[in-house]
């Protein structure tokens, strides 16, 4: 059988790091309060010139070069964002431009936390149903032009950046050894729409508006959603929380990136966490995150890999496989 196999992987961070201090002088919070409560000491936002599309265009020559391929060599783009440079046309297509590819296909998704998993959901579909070969997946946000700056429940805990994979179709045996994809598990309920949405658009006030969240209820959920689609995937493969090398989970708050780790029973010292870096960057948490550990050699080829993401919507999924 065709699995989709990792060959590349890259990201790209805005200049400009926000400390904590720095957020204390805007609005009325702290640096204990937020990494109490959320694990964040910093995060990345873009200034000028720097948009999704340029962060994204940034993190897909990354993938590329490591992958040893050329954007001639692609078949599809997936851009998972909430942020586009353009309500149109996708900044799929902006970074298929400014990659100087004309062929093949490109289009963004939108899932928000989520997006980066519905992406790379969608880019083995098309790998495995024989549509694509090879399928550059980037997540890429800049949640900071989006932020009620006056918001102190909100505007501590986002972050901009983009993060890319390339995915080849590889031919495979068939069992839980293969690297490539093994299982992908995707959610949405949108009952939950009012807990976190932003209070604008094209069609209803014509403006892009500003984020807005009930925390405690996002909190509430998160977990238990969380832990669905992990359960799902050990089903779906047979696999358990031993087999896991490596927990790759959206980079959101701390608190719950650790409850659902105990939760499953998977080792603290198995999870990546990047959210003290990078806060939340929304559909690009995971694939930074993959590329921190993939850079720095904790995550190894033939490793068994977790995603895992909630977002607005509610939307939540995961994917599992192996490096």
């Amino acid at each position: 059988m065709i699995r989709s196999v990792v060959r590349g992987f890259g990201a790209s961070l805005p200049k400009r790091v926000m400390t904590n201090s720095e957020l204390e002088e805007k609005v009325d919070t702290s640096d204990e309060w937020i990494v109490q409560r959320t694990g964040i000491r910093q995060r990345y936002i873009a200034g000028e010139g720097e948009t999704t599309a340029s962060l994204g265009e940034a993190a897909a020559r990354a993938a590329l070069d490591k992958a040893g391929l050329t954007a001639a060599d692609l078949d599809v783009i997936i851009v998972a964002t909430s942020t586009p440079d353009n309500t149109f046309p996708a900044t799929a297509v902006n970074i298929q431009n400014r990659l100087g590819m004309h062929h093949g296909a490109a289009f963004d998704m939108q899932a928000v936390c989520s997006g980066f998993i519905y992406a790379v959901a969608t880019a083995d579909a098309y790998i495995r149903g024989g549509l694509a070969k090879r399928v550059l997946v980037i997540g890429a946000e800049t949640f900071s032009r989006i932020l009620d700056w006056s918001d102190r429940t909100t505007c501590v805990l986002f972050g901009d950046g983009a993060g890319a994979i390339i995915l080849e179709g590889q031919e495979s045996s068939g069992t839980t050894a293969d690297r490539g994809i093994l299982t992908a598990q995707l959610r949405s309920d949108g009952a939950h729409k009012e807990k976190l949405y932003v209070d604008g658009g094209p069609s209803t006030t014509g403006t892009v508006g500003h984020l807005r969240m009930e925390g405690r209820e996002v909190f509430k959920h998160a977990v238990g959603m969380i832990t669905d689609v992990i359960e799902a995937a050990f089903e779906a493969t047979g696999t358990t929380a031993d087999d896991l090398d490596w927990l790759v989970p959206h980079q959101a708050n701390r608190r719950i990136i650790d409850g659902s780790a105990r939760k499953l029973g998977i080792p603290l010292e198995k999870v990546v966490v990047t959210v003290d870096l990078h806060g939340n960057t929304s559909a690009a948490s995971i694939p930074l995150a993959l590329n921190v550990a993939a850079s720095d050699g904790r995550i190894k080829k033939g490793d068994l890999v977790l995603l895992e993401a909630m977002g607005g919507g509610f939307t939540w999924g995961s994917v599992l496989l192996r490096w």
